[in-house]
This record gives C-alpha cells, structure tokens and sequence, in this order.
C-alpha cells in the first residue's frame, strides 16, 4: 500500500502550513524636513503634470574627530533631497507649502534618467504617496 506524502520544511510544516516569504525588495521612503523653495509645477511632454521641491534633512550622526589632528573635519551636516509628486492630493498640499515649512514625506526612491548636454545623464528623487506639512517656517525678525 502505498500512501503520498505532503512535503514539509525543516520544522516539519507543511507547504500550507509555511508562512509566506515577504517580497524579495522593498522601497519605502519616509524622511522629514525643511521645505527649500517654493515648489514648482510643470506639465510633461506626455500631458501628466508634476510638482517638483526640494527638502532639506538634518543629518543625524555628528562629524567625527581625525585622530592624528583631533581637529572636526568640515562636511555637510544636511542632505537636500529632490521630492516629486505624481498625484494629485501630493500635488496640491506641495503647492501649498512655503519655504522652511517642516514637511513629512512618504514615498520610495525613483531613479530618472534624461537627456543632457553630455549626454544621457541621471539623478534619484523621492516620488512621494503621501506629503504633509507638519508646521510652518520659522518667524524671521529681531
């Protein structure tokens, strides 16, 4: 008599049994920082409209000391990083904030690539799901 067998992983599971592996890539982005500039809008050649901004983000880890000079090295102690948005609910809330808003991004990380003067050329933005202004710019005066 001959019986089939269900194939089971090592801790003797079998193939229902297994959880499912999570998916082998993930690009999730959530960064937070002071909007640079106004954002901009402009149409593509396709019709699709976009908003562009730039964000600047604090750096967290501190400059460290050379050890033959103990002198702090000077470096930047911020990342500017380009943010696009694609809908049109990213679209409107970028339009509305001023420069130095603290704003919330979640999105994940886009590779573009564009034609340039020396040729085909590259650059890396955030291509934002989900944009929110956490408060507004610092008060400037005496």
């Amino acid at each position: 008599m001959r019986t089939s067998r269900t194939p089971t992983d090592t801790a003797g599971r079998t193939a229902a049994e297994t959880p499912t592996d999570p998916p082998p890539g993930r690009n999730e982005v959530v960064l937070g920082g002071r909007v640079a500039a106004r954002a901009e809008e402009r149409e593509l050649p396709s019709g699709d409209r976009i908003v562009t901004l730039r964000v600047v983000v604090p750096r967290s880890d501190p400059p460290r000391r050379r050890k033959d000079t103990g002198e702090t090295p000077r470096r930047a102690t911020v990342d500017t990083i380009d943010v696009v948005c694609w809908s049109a609910a990213t679209r409107r809330t970028a339009m509305r904030l001023r420069e130095g808003d603290l704003a919330e991004v979640e999105g994940s990380l886009r590779r573009r690539f564009f034609g340039g003067v020396g040729g085909r050329q590259s650059r890396y933005e955030v291509e934002a799901s989900l944009l929110r202004r956490v408060s507004g710019g610092r008060s400037t005066g005496t």
